[in-house]
Formats: structure tokens, sequence, C-alpha cells
């Protein structure tokens, strides 16, 4: 098959899936090996989450690209083997610190120490505590975008006794699970360290506190209790403890047999030695990755309870969601800004691979981002300007209202309206909101030099002598040919016609003094669309303020 032929059988697309080495086809081959090993009906993905603060994009993104890989590995077992996407919320974990952006922080630090599911939700009365509002955040962005997945709760596992078998498993293997952590720890830590985490009856308060005795046989653990110096002996069942980090983590990858999930760089070691614990306990460790973690304006990792970086709703009122979702399956091994300045060319490279996907070949497009962004079927590409063109007729035109911008893309493409092109009129508003808040309260014009005018100038009578109907090639070849001098020759890189090229730096300066901004999309392009008369009137105000 030259292209990936709609009507493929499954046995041809797994044929084209085995050769392709995008990375949810390698991490899914990772997972078609494990299980030739130790077959098994059906196959649990499980991605982890600690609703401490709000849901952050790098949650979104563990999802995404899990469902990415989840996806890749139906294929490659031609969906024969049933899977399942948990989403697990580790909300019985306690409250270590209030989040810096959440209302009623007095409240919430009188609450300190207790597991999430118990601390009162700080935005409204709408949920029963803190834990249980931040989880009806996650389904809500979840559920926005349509990903196919079952919510668990920590808490609900624990009380319910879905967690008690594997626990008297954890209380058998009790030394064996000391022994893999206690040399990781400092000797304060070491000496207080437990596997299980009580809850106290008194206060609440996940405890911290090494066990003075364990009863195997009757499944309970003694503690003496911080508060009041007894002894106390609690069963390990029914949500009287909850387990330490590392422990919880391979305690639910044995007692729900999870066969993949992936984590952050960060947690590195955490995966190494909850596998561990997972194999004292009797289970196999997830097949999975490292990937980078996702960084802020400053370079710093994003943090739910700092509330640095970008919000699912912040991404989703500039850009459209696939592009997210685009960002997302780039490069997940390696670290990336995660911040307002990304969103732009993630919307137009959304866009490009879009475009590109029917003239590639089947190889390349099960490589191609699209395909793993729509599960094999992406729609059909239908486009007409890019996002970066909508910025600039926005900041060109001082056009922060729909029609305007429509008025110049209809003149510019007969027969495209919002009626036509839905997607197109959600990126005009896209556009529109980013200009706002971005573009506009940093755009700064500066003057040009003497010879920069005199460019303008000879480009302001060129572009006046051509039609109102040139095509952007025309107009693009136009100004590509004003700015052929100095200071703007580039000696290395030659044109067609073998005469020295011209340097970025030459359309740089039109989008500097004309816009106000440093860079822009091809200036051909962007005079087509707002047309030769507008541009000519653009640089005769440009001339005139610096004159």
């Amino acid at each position: 098959m030259s292209v990936v032929d709609p009507a493929a059988s499954p046995s041809d697309l797994r044929a084209l899936a085995e050769q392709s080495n995008a990375w949810p086809f390698e991490q899914a081959k990772a997972l078609v090996a494990r299980l030739k090993k130790s077959p098994k009906d059906e196959v649990l993905f499980e991605t982890g989450y600690g609703p401490s603060g709000l849901p952050h994009i790098g949650t979104f993104g563990e999802v995404a690209r899990t469902l990415m890989v989840r996806h890749a590995f139906r294929v490659l077992t031609e969906d024969k083997i049933k899977t399942r996407l948990l989403a697990f919320s580790d909300d019985m974990d306690g409250l270590r610190k209030v989040p810096d952006n959440v209302p009623n922080r007095e409240m919430m630090a009188a609450h300190l120490g207790k597991p999430l599911s118990r601390v009162p939700d700080p935005f409204s009365n709408e949920h029963p505590s803190f834990g249980a509002a931040n989880n009806a955040r996650l389904r809500a962005f979840l559920d926005h975008f349509g990903f196919d997945y079952e919510f668990a709760s920590s808490t609900d596992y624990y009380t319910s006794g879905r967690f008690d078998a594997t626990l008297l498993k954890m209380l058998a293997a009790y030394d064996k699970v000391m022994a893999i952590i206690l040399p990781t720890l400092g000797p304060d830590r070491r000496a207080t360290y437990s596997p299980f985490l009580p809850i106290s009856k008194i206060t609440g308060v996940v405890l911290q506190v090494p066990m003075i005795r364990r009863d195997v046989a009757a499944g309970t653990v003694t503690y003496v209790d911080p508060d009041t110096g007894e002894e106390v002996e609690t069963p390990v069942t029914s949500g009287n403890v909850k387990c330490q980090w590392k422990a919880d983590w391979a305690l639910r990858w044995v007692a729900l047999g999870v066969d993949y999930e992936m984590a952050g760089k960060d947690l590195i070691d955490s995966v190494k030695l909850s596998g561990q614990i997972a194999r004292a306990l009797g289970g196999t460790p997830p097949e999975g990755f490292n990937y980078e973690l996702f960084l802020d304006e400053q370079g710093q990792k994003i943090s739910k309870s700092k509330g640095n970086g970008l919000t699912i709703d912040e991404w989703l009122r500039y850009a459209s969601p696939e592009s997210l979702s685009l960002f997302m399956y780039r490069e997940p091994k390696a670290a990336k800004r995660l911040y307002f300045d990304v969103i732009p060319r993630n919307v137009d490279d959304y866009q490009q691979f879009l475009d590109g996907f029917p003239r590639q070949d089947a190889k390349q497009q099960l490589g191609n981002p699209v395909w793993h962004i729509h599960d094999g079927h992406p729609p059909k590409a239908d486009m007409p300007v890019t996002f970066q063109l909508l910025l600039t007729l926005v900041s060109s035109s001082n056009a922060e209202n729909a029609e305007t911008l429509w008025g110049f893309i209809g003149r510019y493409r007969a027969g495209v309206s919002p009626q036509t092109h839905p997607k197109l009129d959600a990126m005009v508003g896209y556009a529109i909101n980013y200009y706002r808040d971005f573009v506009a309260p940093t755009k700064q014009f500066r003057e040009p030099t003497d010879s920069e005018r005199a460019a303008l100038q000879d480009l302001r009578d060129a572009l006046s002598q051509l039609s109102q109907e040139s095509s952007a090639e025309d107009i693009q070849n136009v100004v590509y040919e004003i700015g052929r001098r100095e200071p703007f020759l580039d000696q290395v890189k030659k044109g067609k016609d073998g005469r020295p090229g011209v340097t970025l730096d030459w359309f740089n300066m039109l989008y500097q003094v004309l816009l106000g901004q440093e860079k822009g999309p091809r200036f051909g392009s962007f005079v087509a669309v707002y047309g030769i008369q507008n541009a000519v009137n653009m640089i005769d105000g440009a001339l005139a303020r610096s004159a």
C-alpha cells in the first residue's frame, strides 16, 4: 500500500505498524513482548494523578500519551485483546502543604496532614472535599477531550476493600519491603519509616510513625499514637492505613494488574524501587518509560501547588485541542518549555502535518503525529490561512473583532466563511484572544535606519505597481527582490538565478518596523490577505512615523 488504505485489514495495518519507529509503536511493541511471556485476556493501562492541586497540562499529557500507546497496541494486536485505561487519583494522600493558588488557605491549613478526600473544599460547597473538587476538574477536562478512560479514587479503593488482599501481602512481605526502602533513606527518616501510614482515629491525620509490632495472622500493625503516647493496634485493611508513596504505587500495580504506566523523569528512582516492591509482593512491574518534565517561562518544573506553567483552560483559550495533543506527542523524552509562546507554532505545525498526510506513503503516515492524535483517522485538512497569519492580520489592522478578520479572509479566499469553515472561525477567535493578551501589550515599533527607510520606500513603490489581485507568490517575489541589497544580502545562500540571496534580517525588519513584532508569517502571503493597498498605506504610516 502506498498510503494507509482506510479499508485496510487489521493484519495489513499491523504489518505496517510493526515497521514503524514512531514512539507509541515502540512502546506498544514492548507491551506485546511482555504479553508473549505472560499472556492475559485484558491489558490495563494506568495514569496517576495527585489531587493536591489543580490539574495542569502535565496531567493531560500523561493521559494523552498513554492513550496513544494504547491505540498503537490495539493496532499491533489487531484489537483482539481488551484494553482499559484507569485514571487513578491518589486522593487518600495527606495534605502536606496548602497550595499557593487556592482560596481559603487558612481554613485548609487547619487540615494539614489529613487525606485530601477529608480536607474541605476551599472553592465552594459543591464537592465534599478538596480531593473530590480536584477529581471533578480532572474528569471534566478528560471528558472534554473525549478520552476513553475509567476514573478511580484511592480512598474508594482502600475503604472498599479492593486493596485488602494485597495489603495483607504487603504485611507478610514487610521485612522485604523495608530492606528495599531503608538503604535509600537518611538516618532520621529511616528511624520512623514504615510502608504503612495509619489514619489517626483521633485527628484523622495520615501518621508517619514507626510500627512497633506486626501480626500477620491478625492482619494488624501496632504503633504509638503521637498525640496520646498510647499503643494503637489497627488493621491494615478497609482504609485504616494508607501505604507510603513507593509502596502505594507497587500495591496498586499488583492489586490491579497494571501492565503499562509512564512517569516523569523525576520519578525514575521511584519507578525502580516500586518495581522491586512489586516483585517482593509476587507481581510484575508494568511496562512504561520516563518522560521529560515540562518547564515554565523561567525554566522551572511546573507544579500543581505553585500553579506555574499553563492550565488546560488557558491553552484552550488560545488554541485548539489538537494543537495541544501535538505538543504532547512531540519528543516526550525531551524537556520542553510549556508557556504561551509555544502555542502559535504548534497550531500551525498541526495544520502542516494534517495537510501533508495525504501525500505521504503508508510508513510515513504512521509516523505522522496526526495519525496518533486522531487514532489513525485524521480529518481532511481545510485551513486556508495560518494562525501566525491571523495574528499578523489582527496586529496590522488592530481588528480585534472577528467580522473584520473575516472581511480580509473572504476577500482573499472567495467562498470561505464561518459557516463553511467552522474550525477557521474558532481559530479567528483564538488569534484575537492571543493578540489581546500577549501581542498587543508587547508591541514596540522600532525606527528604521536610513538604508532601511530607502528599502521600505522602494518596497512601497514596487507594491503600488502591482495589481490588487496579485498572488501571494508574485508579491513575495517582489518583496524578495527589493530586499536584495546591503545589508540584507546573503552571500552563502544563493537565489535561483545564482545571485546572492536575502537574509532573514530583511523580513524581520519589515515586521519590527511595520508591525512592532519580532517575526511574522511569509510576508507575501500576509500582503495578499491584508491587501496590497493596505500594505502600501502601512508602509506610508511607518515612514511618516519615523520621519
